[in-house]
């Protein structure tokens, strides 16, 4: 998988190691029953969004729900049940903090725009869950106080970046240094990077 990131994009060999690490940090979290938070600004939002995305249902691969669970909806709702257990799918449990539109407009209302990922992640985060951090700057103040509250609660932090050393390399157990500086370059290189560590896990979990 990652080595068909490096052939399709050369200029991330200087990163492949730490997004094997960074696939491997995934694999405990959803291996151990946790979750995946995510938050970023502007495109970096989006981008968190999209992951969500590709976690939550099937990117490459068909996830159907154990059979078990297929014959107990039968069998819960005759009608309903056996269409419902064909549609539903596994999921590998992710959350965009940035879609969290009520909340992230009352808290950035009532308290600080700096702190509101941080209160999502104290509300949202256990110990076993993953908060994957966005920043072409890595050092965006809502994503570093997020970062914070993921350290005193014990969670993991994976970080997308872009080449510069940055204030969320002190805070993340894995940092993937995107090898550009521009804001777009960074963002464009980020995508494909997400991508492969979905459909990585996705390969892991339900090929």
């Amino acid at each position: 998988m990652f080595e068909e990131l490096i052939k399709r994009y050369p200029t991330l060999c200087c990163c492949q190691k730490q997004i094997e690490q960074a696939a491997e940090v995934l694999k405990g979290c959803f291996s151990a029953g946790g979750k995946l938070l995510i938050c970023g600004n502007g495109g970096s939002a989006a981008d968190s969004s999209h992951i969500v995305g590709e976690l939550m249902k099937d990117f490459c691969f068909k996830r159907p729900i154990p059979l078990g669970e297929q014959k107990h909806l039968a069998k819960l709702f005759p009608e309903e049940g056996a269409k419902l257990a064909r549609q539903l799918q596994k999921a590998l449990p992710a959350i965009s903090l940035p879609d969290q539109t009520a909340l992230f407009t009352a808290w950035v209302n009532d308290a600080s725009a700096e702190t509101v990922y941080a209160q999502m992640v104290y509300g949202y985060g256990k110990q076993g869950d993953v908060l994957l951090a966005l920043s072409t700057s890595g050092n965006s103040a809502n994503v570093l106080q997020a970062a914070r509250v993921a350290r005193l609660l014990n969670l993991k932090v994976v970080t997308l970046t872009g080449a510069q050393p940055c204030k969320l390399d002190e805070l993340s157990d894995v940092i993937v240094h995107a090898p550009e500086t521009d804001t777009a370059a960074i963002q464009e290189l980020h995508l494909p990077i997400y991508h492969a560590l979905c459909a990585w896990c996705e390969e892991y979990f339900f090929s």
